[in-house]
């Protein structure tokens, strides 16, 4: 039996390739982003055990504080948008006024369109690395930059 378009497209993951990166509203080509994790700390309580009869502690673990949303971005350098996209960014920190912006990575259908959207709300760079330079490689030249936010939330449009 031949699957029909609309079942692929509900039973059949998404490719990860096809994806668009938008930082304070301006869309920007990146060629990897890493780092989108929630996730919480872990608190351990002990108390003694009052009716179980059973030696030792009663040991229980519970979700605490969320971890610290860090997302990596990178990208080729490219004359013209690389200092005004990066460094200008990070640079503003150096005066204390950062500019917190909201990042979407947006995972996108065939035609283009966002299924699903991984907002980092409040970012704000904390990192630039520049790339790796080697006389005996004909790689391009890919600069990282790493984000903190308050929080990462899931979109689905």
């Amino acid at each position: 039996m031949a699957l029909s378009a609309d079942d692929i497209k509900t039973a059949y993951p998404l490719p990860v390739y096809n994806y668009r990166v938008e930082i304070g509203g301006e869309a920007i080509a990146f060629s990897e982003v890493s780092g989108l994790s929630i996730g919480y700390e872990t608190t351990v309580y002990k108390e003694s055990p009052v009716a179980s009869g059973s030696a030792g502690p009663r040991v229980m673990r519970m979700p605490a504080q969320p971890k610290d949303a860090v997302v990596t971005l990178k990208k080729g350098v490219v004359r013209g948008t690389s200092v005004k996209a990066f460094f200008s960014w990070i640079n503003s920190i150096q005066i204390n006024q950062v500019e917190k912006r909201d990042v979407y990575v947006r995972l996108c259908d065939e035609k283009g369109d966002a299924v699903i959207s991984w907002k980092v709300i409040n970012a704000f760079p904390t990192k630039l690395d520049a790339p790796t330079f080697d006389a005996k490689s004909n790689d391009a030249a890919i600069e990282s930059m790493e984000l903190m936010g308050d929080a990462i939330v899931i979109e689905e449009t």
